[in-house]
C-alpha cells in the first residue's frame, strides 16, 4: 500500500492539468505545491493591495482542440474587447490595430499599411504551417518528431523549405520577404519581430529566431488563432484546473517543496520534502523543468550519464525585465497617439522599436548594458475587467528586453532597476502623465522567476524556444526519443517539455495520459 497512486510535484497550470486528468480517472492524486497557491506563472496575484495582476503568463495560447474539450476550457468567461491590441512606432510611424474580428483587421490593414500588409500576413501565416507540423505545435499524446519526421511532415516543397528555414534562419529571414517595406510596415515588422524573440535569447536577426515566429504563428486545424485573455485574468485557467481536481477528491498541499523524488530498483516509490516528511506513490509526474527534475530531485545513480550531459548546459538565459503598476487612473498618451485615449484602446499596447533597433538591443545587453530603449510590451487587463484593481484605479504590467542577463549575478538587482526606469522613462515619454500616476510598481527580474516558481535562471520555457531545444531535443513525458528515462513510474509534465513553451498544456495532458497508458 502507498499513501496516494500519484504525485504531481508542481501546481503550475501543467501540473493541475496532469494532476486533473489522473484524478479525474480515479488515481488518488497528491499535487505538491512550494507557494501558498495553485498556478505558479499562469496565476492572477494581488501583489499590491486591491491590484490584482497576472504575475507571469498572460494570455491564453491558441490549444490543441482536444485538450480544450476534455478540460472544458472553452467554458470560461473571456474579455473580448474590439481592439485586442494596439503597436505604436518608437518615431510616430502608422499604428497596427489588431481588432478581434477579421474582417475589420483586413480592412484596417489595408487602407493603413497597403495591400500588401493584408497579402503579407496571409503568407506568413501559411509559412507557419509546415513548421507547426515539423514542432508538433498542436499534436496531443504523441511524441515528439526526430528530424527526418519534422521534415517528413511538408506536404510539398514550400512546406519543406519552410521547415528547414524554421530551424535554421533568423525571423527576419521570413518577415523580411512578406513585409519588405521599412517604411510603410515598419510597426508591424516591430511586433512580428518582438513575437519572435521574447521567448528566446536572440536578436530578430540571429540564425535561430525563425523558430518562435513559427511557433507563436501557428494556427490549430481548427482555426482558432486568437491567443485569449480571461476574465479575472490568466489565473482563471488554473483556478479552473484546480476545481476539476479538488471536486474529483484531489489534494494539493501548499507550502509541500520537494526536495528529492525516491526511487528504489529502477522504479518511483514517492517524494521527500524539505521539511523531511515522506510520500509514497508509484507514479510521480514533475511540473518542473526537465533539467531540474532529473538532475535536482533525483540521486544521481539513478539517471544515466548520457542523459545528464544530454540535460547539461539547457539553454535559460531568461532575458528581460517584468513590471506591476498600480495606478491612479490611465495614461494620457500624446499624438500622433493620442487615439489611444479612448475608452477601451489601452488594454494591450506594444511600444517595439525596428526589428533593426531590436537587434542592437539585444547585441547591447550582451555586452553586459542596458537598452536606452528596451522594447516592451504593456498591458492594462483593469480596462475590460474592472475587477482587477480597485474602482477609479488600474492594474498595468510591463514586459521589456533585453536584460543584460550574462552579467554577473550580483549586479543583477541594480541593472534591473536601471531598466525599469528607462521603461517608465520610455512609456512617459509616449504618456506624458505615466510618471505622475504610477501609485507603486513592482520589477521582477529573471532571478525572482527562479526564486519564487523554480524556473531555472527565471527562463519562464524551462528550455529556451530555440531550434536546438525543440523537436527531438525537448523531451516527452518519458524523455528523449533516443535516451529515454530509465526509472518506471517518473514522468516529466513542465513547459519545458515535447507541446511547450507557453500555456498550452500540453506537456501536464501528455505526461497524465502516459501514465495512464503505461498502467493499461
Amino acid at each position: 500500500m502507498t499513501d496516494y497512486d500519484a504525485i504531481v510535484v508542481g501546481a503550475g497550470h501543467n501540473g493541475l492539468t496532469a494532476a486533473a486528468v489522473l484524478q479525474r480517472a480515479g488515481l488518488r492524486t497528491l499535487c505538491l505545491e512550494a507557494n501558498t497557491y495553485a498556478g505558479g506563472m499562469a496565476a492572477t496575484v494581488e501583489l499590491i493591495d486591491g491590484f490584482r495582476y497576472e504575475i507571469a503568463g498572460s494570455v491564453q495560447f491558441p490549444t490543441a482542440s482536444q485538450i480544450t474539450k476534455d478540460l472544458g476550457l472553452d467554458t470560461l468567461p473571456t474579455v473580448e474587447p474590439d481592439v485586442m491590441s494596439t503597436n505604436i512606432g518608437e518615431n510616430g510611424e502608422e499604428p497596427m490595430v489588431f481588432y478581434r474580428d477579421p474582417i475589420q483587421l483586413m480592412t484596417h490593414l489595408g487602407e493603413r499599411h497597403g495591400i500588401e500588409a493584408v497579402t503579407g500576413m496571409a503568407e506568413l501565416i501559411a509559412w507557419s504551417r509546415g513548421p507547426a507540423k515539423a514542432l508538433g505545435r498542436f499534436d496531443v499524446r504523441q511524441p515528439p518528431k526526430t528530424l527526418d519526421e519534422m521534415y517528413a511532415c511538408a506536404a510539398d516543397e514550400a512546406e519543406r523549405r519552410a521547415i528547414h528555414e524554421m530551424l535554421f534562419g533568423s525571423a527576419m529571414d521570413v518577415i523580411d520577404r512578406y513585409l519588405p517595406d521599412r517604411d510603410r510596415h515598419a510597426v508591424m515588422r516591430g511586433m512580428l519581430a518582438f513575437l519572435a524573440v521574447n521567448s528566446t535569447y536572440r536578436g530578430p536577426y540571429t540564425p535561430g529566431s525563425a523558430t518562435c515566429l513559427a511557433f507563436a504563428l501557428a494556427v490549430p486545424d481548427d482555426g482558432t488563432a486568437m491567443m485569449t485573455k480571461l476574465k479575472g485574468g490568466i489565473g482563471a485557467l488554473t483556478e479552473h484546473l484546480r476545481e476539476i481536481f479538488v471536486s474529483h477528491g484531489g489534494e494539493i498541499r501548499f507550502r509541500a517543496k520537494a526536495e528529492q523524488i525516491l526511487v528504489e530498483r529502477g522504479a518511483v516509490t514517492g517524494v521527500r520534502l524539505r521539511d523531511g516528511t515522506t510520500i509514497t506513490a508509484p507514479i510521480v509526474v514533475s511540473n518542473l523543468s526537465p533539467d531540474l527534475t532529473l538532475t535536482g530531485l533525483i540521486a544521481p545513480e539513478h539517471v544515466p550519464a548520457q542523459l545528464v550531459s544530454r540535460l547539461s548546459g539547457r539553454d535559460h538565459r531568461a532575458s528581460f525585465v517584468q513590471l506591476h503598476f498600480a495606478l491612479d487612473g490611465l495614461p494620457e498618451f500624446k499624438a500622433p497617439y493620442e487615439f489611444l485615449n479612448e475608452e477601451g484602446m489601452q488594454q494591450s499596447v506594444g511600444i517595439f522599436g525596428s526589428p533593426e533597433e531590436q537587434q542592437l538591443q539585444w547585441e547591447t545587453c550582451r555586452r553586459g548594458l542596458i537598452p536606452d530603449t528596451p522594447s516592451l510590451g504593456m498591458q492594462i487587463p483593469s480596462v475590460h475587467d474592472p475587477g482587477m484593481a480597485p474602482p477609479g484605479k488600474h492594474a498595468a504590467s510591463a514586459f521589456a528586453y533585453a536584460f543584460p542577463v550574462e552579467v554577473d549575478r550580483e549586479r543583477h538587482g541594480q541593472l534591473k532597476n536601471e531598466m525599469a526606469q528607462r521603461v517608465i522613462d520610455k512609456l512617459t515619454r509616449f504618456a506624458p502623465n505615466f510618471k505622475d500616476i504610477v501609485i507603486r510598481h513592482i520589477t521582477f527580474a529573471p532571478y525572482h522567476m527562479n526564486t519564487m516558481f523554480a524556473a531555472p535562471d527565471g527562463d519562464f520555457c524551462h528550455g529556451l524556444l530555440h531550434p536546438d531545444l525543440m523537436g527531438p531535443n525537448r523531451p516527452g513525458p518519458k524523455g528523449f526519443l533516443d535516451c529515454p528515462i530509465p526509472i518506471q513510474g517518473l514522468y516529466l509534465g513542465g513547459a519545458g517539455c515535447h507541446g511547450g513553451p507557453g500555456i498550452t498544456f500540453a506537456p501536464g495532458y501528455n505526461a497524465a495520459y502516459q501514465a495512464l497508458d503505461d498502467m493499461a
